[in-house]
This record gives C-alpha cells, sequence and structure tokens, in this order.
C-alpha cells in the first residue's frame, strides 16, 4: 500500500463526493502539471484543467466543475459542457472537442498518477 505522502498521490477515493470533482497540482518546476478528477459513482476519472476552446481553467473557484443543476462539467469562462466520463464537449465553443484525459488508478483507497507528471506536463504544455 502506498503512503498518503506518496508524490502522485491526488487524493483519497472517499474524499471526492459522488459526484464531485477536485483540482490537483502535481510535479515540480515551473509548469507542473494542473488537472482535475472527477467522481462518478465507483468511477473516478482524471483530465488536464484546460478547456480545449481557449485554455482556460474549467474552474472558477476550487472544485466548481459542475454546470448547475447537472452532471456535466463546465468551464466557467465560456460555459462549454463536457461529459464527465469521455470529456466530450456536449455544448458551447467547443463542440465535438474533448477535455484531455490523464492516466490515474486507483490503489487501495487512494486515486493517484499513473505517469511521471513532469514527463506529462512536458508533452501536454
Amino acid at each position: 500500500m502506498k503512503s498518503l505522502d506518496h508524490p502522485l498521490i491526488v487524493c483519497a477515493f472517499d474524499d471526492l463526493p459522488d459526484p464531485g470533482a477536485r483540482e490537483f497540482t502535481i510535479g515540480s518546476g515551473d509548469w507542473p502539471l494542473k488537472g482535475f478528477v472527477v467522481r462518478e459513482q465507483d468511477q473516478v476519472y482524471a483530465y488536464l484543467n484546460r478547456c480545449p476552446h481557449a485554455g482556460h481553467p474549467l474552474n472558477f473557484k476550487p472544485g466548481a466543475f459542475f454546470a448547475p443543476q447537472t452532471k456535466l462539467l463546465m468551464c466557467s469562462s465560456h460555459g462549454a459542457l463536457f461529459e464527465i466520463a469521455t470529456g466530450r464537449c456536449v455544448a458551447g465553443p467547443c463542440s465535438g472537442a474533448a477535455l484531455i484525459s490523464l492516466p490515474i488508478e486507483r490503489i487501495d483507497r487512494y486515486v493517484l498518477l499513473a505517469e511521471d507528471p513532469d514527463l506529462l506536463a512536458s508533452h501536454l504544455s
């Protein structure tokens, strides 16, 4: 079992409400990896926290990733709506585009990034 201070731990699974989302920053240097995880029932998905339309973070406030009264993710800058499970934009200025998925895994009760964050960040910048 990996300890809670493991550098790739994003969060404890039980810390994510259902549905719920949480942003994270992992990595070093000037450009650490900035992403978010989102839970829907027993599934967890991770995405780069960048709208495909203009490159802004999706959330305006910490944890604010959902459109009101829906189970869709929303970009707070332009109102684009995204499916949780696929990251596909279903409405808004980037309709048909998708969020960039990040590799994660669940080990015991933790959600971890499955690849080196510095390598991921360098490929996604």
